[in-house]
């Protein structure tokens, strides 16, 4: 696996990745994690970060601790939701933390807000776009899981909305992150999902969209998410966009395409310092 766009770093076995533009902020501790370094057994990865796939409960825990400690983030700090592609954001602080983790979890949450230290937001991915905010200016910082249902419901415009509306964000000042997620080269999908993006008459649907005739389409969900964000106001110069596709890289990270739903989970975690 090789990135020009993120950072591929190692702490023992444990195989991570982080994004420039949020380590240059100095603000957050954040790792985005790969399928390397944790014990659950095959199907699941080893670094397997979801606590639904059927992988037992100790080995995600464990898989937790190793990734945590890999950039100094305490497990006790982490938030968890159940994510149901939908466009449903909350606000949390140091009260919630242990949710989904050592308490019971959110449901129907997509997306997670913090201006709190301390609170670890944590969204779980194996193809959908994964969605990463930070705020420099009124230090906030966000997480949202980003699938073809969640991207034709807005829900990265919808994430910075909230930071604007209840922590008095400027979209201008806000750092956003596009991470790892299956590309348009192994993306195919059919007219009804075409149909769904076509509602949004401000994207350009030709550069979102190849044509491969016969009702198929390959769809690029990292065009559509940067449209979407560049509409909400953030500046392309302020975005980092991986470059790695999840299907091109099912060795590394998860996929569900690649593997017909028999895999784990990626996790990306960030937390103010």
């Amino acid at each position: 696996m090789k990135s020009n766009s993120l950072n591929i770093c190692k702490n023992g076995n444990v195989v991570y990745l982080t994004f420039p533009k949020l380590l240059k902020t100095g603000l957050v501790r954040h790792i985005f994690s790969t399928k390397i370094g944790g014990v659950s057994p095959a199907p699941y990865g080893e670094m397997n970060m979801g606590f639904y796939t059927g992988d037992a409960r100790e080995n995600v825990v464990k898989n937790y601790e190793l990734l945590c400690d890999s950039v100094g983030i305490d497990t006790a700090h982490l938030v968890l939701s159940r994510q149901t592609h939908t466009n449903n954001v909350k606000i949390v602080d140091k009260s919630h933390c242990g949710t989904g983790y050592t308490k019971e979890s959110f449901q129907d949450i997509d997306g997670l807000i913090t201006n709190q230290s301390g609170v670890a937001l944590v969204t779980q991915y194996a193809d959908c776009t994964p969605l990463i905010f930070c705020d420099p200016v009124k230090k906030v910082i966000a997480t949202s899981h980003s699938g073809w249902r969640g991207t034709v419901k807005e829900i990265g415009k919808v994430t910075v909305e909230k930071m604007m509306r209840e922590f008095g964000s400027e979209p201008a000042d806000i750092i956003a992150c596009i991470g790892p997620c299956i590309h348009k080269c192994c993306y195919e999908v059919d007219t009804p999902v075409f149909n769904e993006f076509k509602k949004l008459s401000h994207l350009k649907l030709d550069k979102i969209f190849t044509d491969k005739g016969g009702g198929k389409y390959w769809l690029d969900m990292v065009e559509a998410n940067k449209q979407i964000l560049i509409n909400a106001g953030i500046k392309e110069e302020n975005m980092d966009i991986a470059d790695l596709c999840t299907q091109c890289n099912s060795d590394i990270l998860h996929s569900h395409r690649a593997t017909k739903g028999q895999r784990g989970t990626i996790g990306v975690i960030i937390e103010l310092k």
